[in-house]
């Protein structure tokens, strides 16, 4: 079977998203028979609820609102939802709000206090399902009366540029929030609530994913200081940011809801994709198209050169054996960079960039990398796909790609020299694939 790498990786690629599209997942794992609805192995009898709220947030959750629809119809009593800028659907019943991401806006604001009014609606005899998905902590964006929205967006841009990984950044988000660390939970109490979770995080940990607001918090208002000193921000963040952690450890505001809080007795919380499901679907997608594939690993969670000498390692490894059949190495993961710049990029065309800068003298490899959302940073590629070629032609045309690494503006490279991975709004996310192909 004759191979095309470059057309070849991204079919794969988009083979490993199509299997976590969040209205094939919802369809695989809800179902309604005899007005009992049935979520993976735990059943509701509808008629025990007065009334039904779907409430949630996230980059996926348009798909899955809408299958959720599909399947309850006119049971559901109200609903609200807020999805990132070009990633809604039509719905008929649950209302829908864009807003911004990965910085919180005012649309962000709006829609939380109108999810909150939703869950503090909900009485003993109602069910509550919401909708999460990665990117549900900027699109939450809800904050103490203390703190502005204003002060919230710039804590948000400081903390993603300070090479912090997503679970410290969540720990400051998770106690600066009325919703986040469990709170929606302790808002619904004591109405039923049942959370349908698509994982963007490492190891599927529901008290990260989403900031996590249906789930106990096991972290602290001293945690989220410590993340602000260890990152050098304590005098770079608002005033009313560090006053108000402050007062939460001197114990004034109360802690996010823990484990042994009655609370979470009445909340289930069901995760339905994550990112091992999307490598394995690319991985059979792989052997069709005549690669030897091999998922290494869904766990990348390095800075950008540990996570590139990682994957070349692995390369090397296997091109020291002789192979008869081209090679398919897949990784998953959600690799940290440190913007150093003030250019335009993502972590993805970051990493793809570092990478081809290594690919120079080795030919017969291509490598993309791609967020599985469809939108890598504030730009509108998904990432990129880099071969010896990549850098062979950016000195053809006097680009130097270092300069454009130390500025943080890997997208403005591709935009030159090409390699953009452009997919659209994918309308899911379950983090990073990376895959290697080896003729």
């Amino acid at each position: 079977m004759k191979i095309n790498p470059k057309t070849d990786i991204k079919q794969i690629f988009l083979s490993g998203i199509e299997s976590v599209l969040p209205d094939k997942l919802i369809k695989s794992e809800v179902r309604w028979s005899n007005n009992v609805l049935s979520i993976q192995n735990h059943s509701f009898y509808l008629p025990d609820f007065e009334n039904i709220f779907v409430i949630g947030a996230g980059k996926a959750t348009a798909l899955m609102a809408k299958e959720i629809e599909s399947i309850l119809g006119n049971y559901i009593s109200a609903g609200h939802i807020v999805v990132k800028y070009q990633h809604k659907c039509a719905l008929n019943i649950i209302e829908i709000t864009e807003a911004g991401h990965p910085l919180p806006d005012e649309n962000g604001r709006k829609a939380a206090q109108r999810i909150l009014t939703i869950a503090k609606q909900a009485g003993s005899h109602d069910l509550v399902i919401c909708l999460f998905s990665g990117g549900a902590s900027a699109l939450l964006a809800d904050c103490p009366d203390e703190i502005s929205l204003s002060d919230l967006i710039t804590t948000n841009d400081l903390l993603i540029k300070s090479g912090a990984s997503i679970q410290e950044i969540n720990t400051v988000r998770k106690h600066i929030s009325k919703l986040k660390g469990g709170q929606l939970a302790k808002e619904i109490y004591p109405a039923q609530t049942v959370s349908l979770i698509l994982s963007d995080v490492i190891g599927d940990r529901l008290d990260v994913i989403a900031s996590g607001p249906t789930y106990p918090d096991p972290t602290t208002f001293s945690e989220a200081y410590e993340v602000l000193k260890k990152y050098e921000l304590i005098n770079k963040v608002p005033l009313s940011v560090v006053q108000y952690l402050k007062r939460g450890i001197a114990g004034e505001i109360s802690e996010t809801p823990k484990s042994d809080d009655s609370i979470f007795s009445k909340v289930y919380n069901i995760i339905i994709g994550n990112n091992k499901m999307a490598l394995e679907a690319a991985g059979r997608k792989a052997k069709e198209l005549g690669y030897q594939a091999h998922v290494i690993t869904d766990n990348l969670q390095s800075n950008i050169e540990e996570t590139a000498n990682f994957i070349l390692s692995t390369i090397e490894k296997f091109k020291e054996k002789s192979h008869k059949t081209p090679i398919c190495f897949l990784f998953g993961g959600e690799p940290i960079v440190k913007v150093t710049g003030d250019g335009l990029g993502g972590r993805n065309q970051h990493l793809a960039l570092y990478l081809a800068t290594k690919l120079e003298n080795m030919p017969g490899i291509t490598i993309l990398c791609g967020g599985t959302d469809g939108t890598d940073g504030p730009t509108d590629a998904a990432g990129a796909i880099v071969d010896a070629s990549t850098i062979q032609t950016a000195k053809e045309k006097h680009i130097l790609p270092m300069d454009y690494l130390k500025k943080s503006d890997a997208y403005h490279f591709f935009k030159q020299v090409g390699g953009h991975l452009i997919t659209g709004s994918t309308k899911t996310n379950v983090m990073d694939m990376i895959i290697a192909i080896i003729e």
